[in-house]
């Protein structure tokens, strides 16, 4: 049974209608045939609030099937509720056919895809900027086109970009956004591009690798599509099945043959709804629903409001964009709920995902060092033609057959990207005869559609329509391929086993590898790789995995160790090994600790490997520039560029090397041809001297460009203007004016200006900046050399404490926050240092009463953050204090549940329990709460048990008709909430409730009908899952016994008794294949005990109803 009740209405006033108001074209670009001019925007916004200060350690948290680790972003947990008009950057690009408008302060993101001749927004135009708790980091809004990269979502989707507009000599125009990721400090840009006369929107994406070490990425443009009751998805005719994430289940395709993330698609088919189980309609889906296609031959898919008679297609080469993804909130209270979080009045949409080098999520590639990929993304408007059977850059177009009474009606459908005078269109039969044929003027605006009457029969696949230029130039073909009837439904992902049950040194290897390739959030892959060199001590590749794990963590030592040990095995027999990576990876080692000729050596071997040319050269040519020797450097760059001529940082240390040698000419039109690829190469552009980003972040990153070669001078003044831009970061943004500070001070330690330096780590150390994170092995250095010239830098012993637990080194950290909390240091790094000291000694030590004891201590020091005392609140629950303590502590500071949605849960939950739910339903009602994506359900539990106790005591009162209002209310939660009910939630409990207030009121039909909904309430929706029986179960069984359907309720009973034992006996474990576990955050809770309390809860129902007979 679907829960569809929809929420009651918001009680609160109507808010003002917000609409985007766009500007005119200039005057000066009125005859342009592609303008695009920058101006700013007013868009009604909810703004971010600021984030708390203190490191976000989710090291198990689960988001979109990989890990949802944010640090070193700072983690928002709120969103004003209030909407004021906010004034952000945007870049505008129209020409006579689409007008679009790209936010680069939002990610670089399209927020308005316009269709000019249809009067329609072929992208979802949301008009406000309403972000909700479903980002990476917190904030993310709906709408447009949202460019995720290295992972989903996208880290930096609510940070700004770099931008530039680019004019191309043919009139094109694209518009650049770049930026930094914030994790690895990848570069990543797109350039969206408009041609004159064209509705083609081109994506062209350049992603850069620029870190010494290998790293893992996906890429999801993230189309919005504006959805209702005729909008439908189309893909390519061979798409015959899709997956959900991971492949974790795997349906057919548009037609469901079974169950689907819970739904039972084919019970959905009536006489009224014959398509109910189709897949590619939004009204189909009930619930939150993911599905991306698994293979096509072709490169295109799209969606089309048949009301609207318009939409768009999407092309792209599916040998490197094999992704081709759709997502809903689903349509339904539950997915309406979360629209209403997204938007004030624009209403539902689908996402059609555009997946480039990834076919799923999690689904990572790899980028080797110094690597840049690039590729492009295609969409453009569509009208009239329905959704199209093929599609490409020129055209798009549709092919419908039918036949009836020996005879064949074909509809034919061809709109294109351009303006053609006279298209030629012919229908021919399968051995080429041409059987019909016409022409047409066709333009973006206008489609070519027709209906031709055939004599005779023909089936659908007999037939192929043909799109060619009057000249004879072939746009485009399609016909209908014959059904396949030998496709079987392919198989699921499936666990991997534990190490020590792999059959083979190379499996365990390979999972290991997929383990850290797809960032898995609950698996490492360590043991594996352990487990292989058990038994095969020599392993290179584990070796060598073993080694780029323990450098990441900044253990140098023991991953020399097992590159030393990879290589002894690799030329074991020959000294000249295939691979190259375990010497590439022992060069950079020694070269980051200063063995600069051993280091050289192990990178010109690695050099040998034409694979591993490129990153070895780059750091052998970058060790060069540091010892001076620039002739040696430049034949080394030179021969980088020879097999990787799009190593931009090859080729920028190549134009510093011509500079130092007196060819400033050569290394002008060197850096041109740089520019001329990357606008937007911060590097690069300061060694042309061009204008530089604001983004403090990346120029900290061409600071340490400039100090990695040994060019001190340059990289001080970069540091110069990190600092200066520093302050002026968004409060989203990782923080780095301290460790600019640290870094200035190493830098003036090499300059030989010991006072300087000695001055900047002050300015460090007393730093008020909030959210400053180390993360790059650089910032590490730099702390250690602030703590060996002052061991009492607080300061950067607290920083370098966090990174430590970041990375999993948490007895170090321990150790170094243990330095920060003497009186002697400030105030506010006590307080972090304490409460980090907590969170560690909890999830690390195990020592409970120590970290109750840190977190009080962090509490007197700061008695009014809010934070903390859910922190501490929740630290209270798991070490086993009383309700009645927790309760009487929060009413002492009654003042910081108002601050915090979660502590209002469970300040309300804590007064239900204790005998107070009329209390807590009324201060459930004072607030709108923002749940978090995958965590829904915690206010409306909340909201549930206090109706539910209100109501059973009416019951007891035998007040029939209160409890029933009180049921009812749970039935239909107040919008308030932020949320509706999962429709495969079981409200067993509820309807077996309002069926005993019914027979009490003596309404015995009504209580009838309650009882078998009740009854009929199979299964159960609980931690973003589905299971066969739940708490819920009780209330089913006593349903089938209050209607006298005995029999059924004892099969359900003893069904419901072989769950328990089936549950009691599989030992508990984290889902391998979850999407989304936010309670897995800040203290590690032990899964086995959890299973057991559910347990012991389910049998203790079970006795009930076995004891009792209602």
């Amino acid at each position: 049974m679907l829960n569809n009740a929809a929420p009651l209405t918001r009680d609160r006033p109507p808010e003002r209608e917000s609409r985007i108001v766009l500007p005119d074209v200039p005057a000066h670009l009125a005859e342009a045939s592609v303008a695009a001019w920058a101006e700013p925007i007013v868009i009604d916004t909810y703004l971010p609030e600021e984030p708390a200060d203190y490191p976000a350690f989710l090291d198990r948290r689960v988001y979109q099937g990989s890990s949802g680790r944010v640090y070193p972003l700072p983690f928002h947990e709120k969103i004003s509720q209030q909407k004021v008009p906010h004034e952000w950057q945007a870049i505008h690009l129209e020409n006579e056919w689409v007008r679009l408008v790209i936010l680069p302060e939002l990610g670089g993101r399209i927020h308005i895809g316009y269709d000019k001749s249809a009067d329609y927004d072929f992208f979802y135009r949301n008009n406000v900027i309403k972000p909700a708790l479903v980002g990476l980091a917190g904030p993310w809004i709906s709408g447009g086109v949202e460019f995720n990269w290295p992972q989903h979502h996208r880290p930096a989707t609510f940070l700004p970009t770099d931008w530039e507009i680019e004019h191309e000599a043919d009139g094109a125009v694209t518009v650049w956004c770049s930026d930094h990721d914030p994790f690895a400090r990848m570069k990543g840009m797109h350039g969206i591009r408009l041609r004159p006369g064209s509705a083609l929107i081109e994506a062209q994406v350049r992603l850069t690798n620029r870190t010494d070490d290998t790293q893992t990425f996906l890429w999801w443009a993230n189309v919005a599509a504006a959805s209702n009751d005729d909008y439908q998805s189309f893909f390519p005719a061979d798409v015959h099945f899709v997956a959900d994430h991971a492949k974790r289940a795997i349906a057919s395709y548009p037609e469901v043959d079974g169950r689907y993330y819970g739904v039972d698609y084919p019970g959905q088919v009536t006489v009224d709804r014959p398509d109910g189980d189709r897949l590619d309609w939004y009204r189909n889906i009930p619930v939150p629903t993911s599905y991306m296609i698994l293979g096509t031959d072709d490169d295109f898919f799209g969606g089309y409001d048949h009301g609207r008679e318009a939409g768009f297609v999407y092309v792209a080469d599916h040998r490197f964009a094999p992704g081709k993804k759709q997502w809903t909130w689903g349509d339904a209270p539950f997915g309406w709920a979360w629209d209403d979080n997204l938007t004030d009045g624009d209403g539902p949409y689908v996402e059609l995902m555009a997946g480039a080098y990834t076919d799923n999520q999690p689904d990572f590639s790899w980028l080797t060092p110094g690597e840049t990929k690039t590729f492009s993304q295609y969409w453009y408007p569509i009208r009239a033609i329905g959704p199209a059977h093929q599609a490409n850059t020129e055209a798009a177009v549709r092919l419908d057959v039918a036949e009836a009474d020996g005879r064949t009606r074909v509809r034919i459908g061809v709109g294109t990207t351009r303006r053609h005078a006279r298209l030629v269109i012919e229908l021919r039969d399968r051995a080429g005869t041409v059987v019909h044929a016409t022409s047409a003027a066709v333009d973006p605006g206008s489609a070519f559609v027709a209906a031709v009457d055939l004599d005779g029969a023909r089936a659908a696949d007999e037939l192929v329509v043909v799109v060619a230029e009057a000249g004879g130039r072939e746009l485009i073909r399609f016909g209908h391929r014959p059904a396949d009837a030998s496709a079987e439904l392919p198989r699921a992902a499936v666990e991997p086993p534990a190490p020590a049950e792999v059959g083979s040194v190379e499996e365990l290897f390979l999972i290991g590898q997929y383990l850290g390739q797809y960032r898995h959030a609950t698996r490492r892959p360590e043991p594996y790789w352990e487990e292989a060199l058990r038994r095969d001590p020599g392993h290179t590749r584990s070796h060598v995995a073993l080694a780029a794990e323990l450098e990441r963590i900044g253990d140098d030592e023991q991953a020399e160790r097992h590159l030393r040990s990879a290589i002894d095995r690799l030329t074991q027999w020959v000294p000249n090994p295939a691979d190259g990576e375990a010497h590439y990876r022992l060069g950079v080692n020694l070269a980051r600790r200063g063995r600069n000729t051993e280091a050289a050596l192990a990178l010109t071997k690695a050099m040998w490997n034409s694979a591993w040319l490129p990153a070895a050269g780059y750091a052998l040519g970058r060790l060069q520039v540091r010892l001076g020797d620039v002739a040696a450097a430049e034949s080394t760059l030179r021969e980088v560029l020879a097999v990787d001529g799009r190593h931009s940082q090859a080729a920028a240390l190549l134009a510093l090397v011509l500079r130092r040698t007196g060819r400033e000419t050569e290394a002008a039109a060197l850096l041109r041809r740089l520019l001329a690829d990357d606008p937007l190469d911060q590097w690069a552009r300061d060694l042309a001297g061009g204008p530089l980003t604001r983004d403090a972040g990346i120029l900290l990153d061409v600071a340490l460009e400039y100090a990695g070669v040994g060019a001190d001078r340059e990289a001080l003044r970069l540091l110069d203007l990190a600092r200066e831009a520093a302050p002026s970061a968004p409060s989203g943004q990782v923080q780095v004016g301290t460790l600019v500070d640290y870094h200035r001070a190493a830098v003036l330690d090499r300059l030989g200006e010991p006072e300087a330096a000695a001055a900047a780590r002050r300015a460090a150390a007393g730093n008020p900046e909030r959210n400053g994170y180390a993360a790059r092995l650089d910032d590490v250095g730099v702390l250690r050399l602030a703590l060996d010239a002052d061991a009492a830098d607080h300061r950067a012993s607290l920083m370098l404490g966090n990174w430590y637990y970041d990375r999993r080194r948490h007895h170090d950290a321990i150790v170094a926050w243990s330095r920060c909390v003497g009186s002697e240091a400030s105030g506010r790094v006590r307080v972090v240092a304490h409460r980090n000291l907590g969170i560690a000694v909890f999830n690390v030590l195990g020592d409970p009463d120590l970290a109750v004891s840190h977190f009080e201590a962090a509490r007197a020091l700061a008695p009014d953050d809010a934070k903390l005392f859910f922190e501490l609140d929740q630290l209270l629950a798991r070490v086993g204090r009383s309700p009645l303590e927790r309760l009487a502590r929060q009413e002492a500071d009654a003042h910081l549940i108002a601050e915090r949605d979660d502590l209002g849960i469970v300040h309300a939950r804590l007064l239900t329990a204790l005998g107070r739910p009329a209390v807590a339903r009324e201060r459930l009602l004072d607030r709108r709460f923002q749940p978090w994506e995958g965590g829904e359900g915690q206010a409306l539990a909340a909201w549930d048990e206090a109706n539910v106790a209100l109501a059973t005591a009416a019951l007891d009162e035998l007040d029939g008709p209160a409890a029933a209002d009180f049921i009812r209310s749970a039935l239909e939660p107040p919008a308030s909430l932020g949320e509706a009910r999962h429709p495969l939630a079981n409200c067993a409990e509820l309807l077996w409730l309002l069926g005993c207030a019914a027979e009490l009121s003596g309404d015995l039909p009504a209580a009838e009908a309650a009882w078998q909904r009740a009854a009929a309430s199979a299964g159960d929706f609980l931690n973003m899952t589905t299971q066969a029986f739940s708490a819920q179960s009780e209330f089913s069984i006593r349903a089938l016994r209050a209607l006298g359907r005995d029999e059924e309720a004892d099969e359900q009973l003893t069904a419901f008794g072989a769950f328990i034992d089936e549950l009691a006996a599989t030992p508990a474990t984290i889902d391998y294949f979850a999407t989304s576990l936010p309670t897995m955050l800040l203290f590690h809770d032990d899964v086995q005990q959890a299973r057991d309390r559910e347990v012991e809860d389910l049998r203790r129902r079970l006795a009930g109803l076995s004891a009792s007979p209602t």
